[in-house]
This record gives C-alpha cells, sequence and structure tokens, in this order.
C-alpha cells in the first residue's frame, strides 16, 4: 500500500543577516526531534513503522512554503505538523493546502516568542476557515533544550493517530454485503456520511455473490485447507442446548464449519482482493473493493437457512488467523455503521 505520511515543517524567522542564520540549526533539529519521536511511537495498521518526511528546508516565506508544498505532494503526505522555536510570518508560512491535516507546535521557550507565531498562524488559519490542531507546552524550557515536555508528546502522539487514521480511510471503501438488516436503522449504509465525513466510498453487493463464490469455488483451496484444519484443531464446539428434535447431525456441523470458512475467505477476498485468485483465472474478483471496513446484513434473509456471520465477523476483526499474525479487516454483522454516523450527530461533544 501506498502509506499515508505525516510532513514536517520547520518554519523559522525569515529575517536574514543575523537573525535567521542563528536560528537554523535550532529550528531543522526540532523538525527532526518531531519526525523521530512520531516515528518511533506509532505504527500502520498493518504494524509497519510510520514514515515522516521534512521539508528540505527551514521555511521563512512563501516560497519555501510552497517548495515544501511540492515535496509533500509527491510524498502522499496527509498531515503536516509545522514546528518552530521563534517568531516566523504566519500567513507566508502557514500550510494552505485544504486537504491536509494541520497541527502548529510552537516551542514554549526563555528567550524567542514561539508562543506569538503560534497565536498568530492559528488565527490566520481560523479566518481561513482552515482547521489546525494548536500544541504548546505548560513549562517554559530553556532556548538550548531539546528534549519534548511530556504534554507535548501527547498531543503530538494524538494528532499523529487521528491524522493517520484519516489518511489511512481516505479513498477506501466501506463494502455493505447485503441490504439493511430486520429494518434497524443502524444497520443502514449512509454514503453521504462516509464520503464527506470519512473520505470513503460506499459499496454494495448482494449476498449472493458470496454464495457464487463459495459455489464455483472461486477461493484459494490452498489456503482453505490449511484454515480448515486450524479449525478443527482450534475451534471447539460449545455444550448442545437444542432440544433433539432442533439438533443438526454431526454430519450437518461438519458442513457447516466448512461452510463458513469458505465464506470467510470470501468475504475478505471481496473487501481487499486476493492475488492468489488472479493466477486461478479470475481477474475481477482478484482486486477485492478497496475496503478499510465492511458490513454483512446476514438477519434475515441469509440466517433463517445458512450460519450466521459470526465466525466470519470473529476471524477477520482478530489480529490473527490460521496464517498467524494479520491486520483486522473491520467487518461487522447487521451492516452496524450506527456507530460512525454517532461521530457525526454527537461530534460538537466531544471537542
Amino acid at each position: 500500500m501506498s502509506y499515508p505520511k505525516i510532513g514536517i515543517r520547520p518554519t523559522i524567522d525569515g529575517r536574514w543577516g543575523g537573525v535567521r542564520e542563528g536560528l537554523e540549526d535550532q529550528t531543522m533539529n526540532m523538525a527532526k526531534a518531531a519526525a523521530k519521536f512520531l516515528e518511533e511511537n506509532l505504527l500502520y495498521p498493518d504494524g509497519t513503522k510510520l514514515e515522516c518526511v521534512i521539508s528540505d528546508t527551514t521555511i521563512g516565506g512563501s516560497y519555501e512554503a510552497s517548495k515544501c508544498a511540492e515535496k509533500f505532494s509527491t510524498e502522499n503526505v496527509c498531515a503536516t505538523l509545522t514546528v518552530t522555536p521563534c517568531w516566523c510570518y504566519g500567513s507566508e508560512t502557514m500550510d494552505l493546502d485544504p486537504l491536509t491535516i494541520k497541527a502548529v507546535w510552537g516551542f514554549n521557550g526563555t528567550e524567542r516568542p514561539g508562543a506569538v507565531y503560534l497565536a498568530a498562524v492559528m488565527a490566520a488559519y481560523a479566518q481561513k476557515g482552515l482547521p489546525a490542531f494548536s500544541i504548546y507546552g505548560k513549562d517554559v524550557q530553556d532556548l538550548d533544550d531539546t528534549k519534548i515536555p511530556e504534554d507535548v508528546k501527547e498531543k503530538i502522539l494524538r494528532f499523529g493517530k487521528c491524522a493517520i487514521a484519516v489518511g489511512v480511510m481516505k479513498n477506501k471503501s466501506y463494502v455493505n454485503l447485503g441490504s439493511v438488516a430486520m429494518g434497524i436503522m443502524g444497520s443502514f449504509c449512509d454514503p453521504e456520511f462516509f464520503q464527506k465525513y470519512l473520505g470513503i466510498r460506499a459499496e454494495w453487493v448482494d449476498m449472493t455473490e458470496i454464495l457464487r463464490r463459495i459455489n464455483n469455488e472461486i477461493y484459494d483451496n490452498e489456503e482453505y485447507e490449511v484454515a480448515i484444519k486450524w479449525v478443527q484443531e482450534n475451534c471447539k464446539e460449545g455444550y448442545e442446548l437444542n432440544t433433539e428434535d432442533k439438533r443438526h447431525s454431526t454430519e450437518k456441523k461438519k458442513e457447516e464449519w466448512e461452510f463458513v470458512v469458505k465464506m470467510t475467505l470470501v468475504c475478505k477476498d471481496i473487501m481487499i482482493g486476493n492475488p492468489r485468485l488472479k493466477e486461478l483465472g479470475f481477474f475481477e474478483e482478484d482486486m477485492g473493493r478497496n475496503a478499510i471496513l465492511g458490513g454483512f446484513q446476514g438477519q434475515r434473509m441469509w440466517t433463517d437457512w445458512l450460519p450466521n456471520g459470526d465466525f466470519t465477523e470473529a476471524i477477520l476483526n482478530s489480529s490473527f488467523d490460521w496464517n498467524g499474525k494479520k491486520e483486522p479487516t473491520t467487518l461487522a454483522t447487521e451492516i452496524e455503521s450506527a456507530d460512525f454516523r454517532a461521530c457525526k450527530a454527537y461530534g460538537p461533544l466531544y471537542k
């Protein structure tokens, strides 16, 4: 995947002739420290270490700001952290890209007004209608103190986590397997919300597609053999509570275990694709739907006569399966997208 990155923007007092020259090293080192801290403490969902990109130069004016933006545009930068230990020209040095998530860290030092720049540039962002996060340490530091205070670390990490989450979601899909489950509005996929608030495309796939792939063996049969063996060894059946006339035979239960394993493979392939399918001649199916999350209707049109989606949900959302450790593939039974829409309805309460 093309990982979204955080761009670090070291802004500086642009006055040459004795001011800027004395701030170059401190400003760039502040940027390097922020990048190092983020990369050492954050991971992408698949466990890969976070990547940061630092501007080639400090930014003292609009020319250097534009060169920084050009570099970031080629590096898949989804968010920028502007850092400075000093006063800078706010509107000349700020990140004006409306598509990046922004934060500004002003150094709380004894001799330079990083706080003044922070306040000025935050006012400029507000005037231009560009949201930005303000980061400032509560304790004053000596000018040559290179440590990142604990309260600043927490703020930077919060920003980094949110920024990368947004970057990972951007241009991905929510795959809706089926329709609304049992008339529950919480399982209604609202495409406008997903697109407007999360940058996610909503897609619909009929549940018959799962049956088509199972019946026509459009899945990796080699992985299936590994999976069913793992399930037989590790997934124990619980106590049978049904009355004798309602109980399934041993043979029937065996068929159902085989079915839910195949269903899990198929749902995963529909969501994220599988290059093995291309080798088997299924070129469209191998691409998947570019999903970052999805939902399975199940009830009642499916579960009145077929095994439900509980096993599939549990395995895909887990951090492991028959292949070992893995990135969770988020899938909810009953298409439960209501939690995401709650962010829209109650968002102001969490600010």
